[in-house]
C-alpha cells in the first residue's frame, strides 16, 4: 500500500513489536474511577461556574470539529461566540443556537480578526488547512492579549507555531497551544502521563487503534496542504530530530498487540503523526514512532469514503479509538492506555478543557507550549473521564525489540 494521506499526519523509523500488559506500577494515579469525595464535588461545581458568563471564540465554528467545539463550550457554562469567513454558514450555526453570536472574520484581514475576538477571553482554532489559519489567528491572538488553543493535527503547521511565535508569545505572556486534540494533544498527555517521574526515555511509541476512519473534508484538505509542503517525502522523529526522508517502499506493517477488547491488529509503522512535534517539544525522548490501524489507513487513503455520520444525539460517529502508549528507558517500559469514541468529537473536550484550565490559571508555563508541558498531564486526563476511558500506568521489563 502506498504512504496514505490525511490530515492526521504520518510516518516513522524502524519498527517494533510490542508486548502486551504488565502489572501496575507504585507511582500514585489518579484516584479510583467512580470515587468522588464531597472536595470533589465542590471543585466540580465551582470549575462549572468558573466558565459561566466567559465568552470564547471559535474561529472555523460551522466545521465539523468547531459545531463539536461549540456545543462543549455551552455545556462547560461557556459563551461561544462563532467566527467565519462564511457569513451564511455562521448565520445557519447561529440559529440552531439561540442566543449566540457570530461575527465574520477572514484571515486575509488582520482587522477583521481583532475586531472579532474583541471582548473574548479566549479563542480556539477549529480552521483548517492549519498552515492558512494558524499564524493570522495567533497574530491576532498576540495583538489583542488572547490566549490561543487550536485542533491542527498538520505537524508542520505545529512546527511553524513552536518555531516563529514561542518567543513572541513567551514575552507577550500569551498562553498558545498547539495541536490541542485528539492527534497531538493526546498522544502528549498520554506520553507525559507515562514518562512520570522519569527525566528522560529512550523512546516513545503511539499506537492508533482505529476501528475505521471516515475523514472530514477538512481532514483531507489538510492531508492535501501538508503533502505539497514535503513534495513527497516523508517525515519521522529520529535520533533527537525531526527526519525528511525519501523512500519509495510500501509502508511497513507489524502485528500491535492493543489490550482487549480490540486485540492484536495490523498497524502501519511509518505513520506519522503531529505527536512527533508536541512530545519532544519539552520531553527529553530521542525516537518518538507513531502507528495506525491498516484497515483505517485505507479508509483514509480510498478516494470513496464518505465523511463522518451521527449516530447518537451528540453527533457522534460510531468510530471508537483506542490509544496505546509506551515509552521505555533501558529495560523498562511504562505503558498507558486511553479509549474512547469519534476522534473528532473527543477533540472538542481537549480543546475546551485546555481554555478552562488557561482561563482559570491551572498552567505551569506560559507562551506556545503542548498540552503536556502547560498542563498537569493526569490531572487533565483525570477530567476527560466523562469522555475518555483511561487504564493505570502498568510497569514492566521492555520486551525483545526487533
Amino acid at each position: 500500500m502506498r504512504h496514505p494521506v490525511g490530515g492526521g499526519e504520518r510516518d516513522s523509523g524502524h519498527v517494533r513489536n510490542c508486548m502486551g500488559h504488565g502489572v501496575p506500577d507504585t507511582s500514585p494515579w489518579p484516584a479510583a474511577a467512580g470515587r468522588l469525595s464531597l472536595v470533589d464535588l465542590s471543585r466540580s461545581t465551582e470549575e462549572l461556574q468558573m466558565g459561566s458568563g466567559q465568552t470564547v471564540a471559535v474561529f472555523g465554528a460551522y466545521g465539523h470539529t468547531g459545531r463539536f467545539v461549540v456545543t462543549e463550550l455551552r455545556d462547560r457554562g461557556f459563551v461561544p461566540l462563532l467566527l467565519g469567513r462564511d457569513a451564511g454558514k455562521l448565520q445557519a450555526l447561529a440559529a440552531s443556537h439561540p442566543g449566540l453570536e457570530y461575527r465574520v472574520a477572514s484571515v486575509d484581514d488582520p482587522a477583521s480578526l481583532d475586531q472579532a475576538l474583541k471582548d473574548a477571553a479566549a479563542v480556539i482554532n477549529c480552521a483548517g488547512p492549519f498552515a492558512s489559519t494558524v499564524a493570522p489567528v495567533i497574530e491576532a491572538a498576540l495583538r489583542t492579549g488572547v490566549p490561543y488553543v487550536d485542533v491542527a493535527a498538520e505537524i508542520e503547521a505545529n512546527l511553524d507555531t513552536f518555531t516563529h511565535f514561542t518567543a513572541r508569545a513567551q514575552t507577550a505572556g500569551v498562553a498558545v497551544v498547539p495541536a490541542m486534540a485528539f492527534f497531538g494533544g493526546l498522544g502528549d498527555l498520554l506520553v507525559t502521563t507515562a514518562m512520570g517521574d522519569w527525566m528522560a526515555a529512550d523512546e516513545a511509541h503511539i499506537a492508533y487503534g482505529l476501528s475505521s476512519w471516515h475523514p472530514t473534508a477538512g481532514t483531507l484538505a489538510s492531508g492535501t496542504v501538508s503533502r505539497e509542503r514535503r513534495d513527497g517525502q516523508r517525515v519521522r522523529y529520529t535520533g533527537g530530530r525531526l527526519e525528511y526522508y525519501v523512500d519509495e517502499c510500501d509502508l511497513p506493517t507489524l502485528e500491535w498487540d492493543f489490550p482487549a477488547p480490540i486485540g492484536r491488529r495490523t498497524v502501519l509503522g511509518e505513520f506519522t503523526m503531529a505527536d512527533v512535534v508536541t512530545v519532544p517539544s519539552h520531553l527529553s525522548i530521542p525516537e518518538v514512532r507513531t502507528y495506525m490501524t491498516t484497515d483505517a489507513a485505507k479508509d483514509l487513503a480510498a478516494p470513496d469514503t464518505p465523511a463522518p455520520t451521527a449516530v447518537d444525539e451528540r453527533g457522534r460517529s460510531a468510530q471508537t479509538f483506542t490509544v496505546d502508549v509506551i515509552v521505555r528507558s533501558g529495560d523498562t517500559q511504562r505503558r498507558v492506555v486511553a479509549s474512547g469514541q469519534d476522534i473528532y468529537a473527543i477533540s472538542a473536550p481537549l480543546a475546551v478543557e485546555a481554555v478552562h484550565r488557561i482561563l482559570g490559571s491551572q498552567t505551569r508555563t506560559s507562551g506556545v507550549a503542548s498540552a503536556g508541558k502547560i498542563f498537569d498531564a493526569p490531572d487533565f486526563l483525570r477530567a476527560l473521564s466523562a469522555h475518555i476511558s483511561l487504564e493505570p500506568r502498568h510497569e514492566s521489563r521492555a520486551p525483545q525489540f526487533s
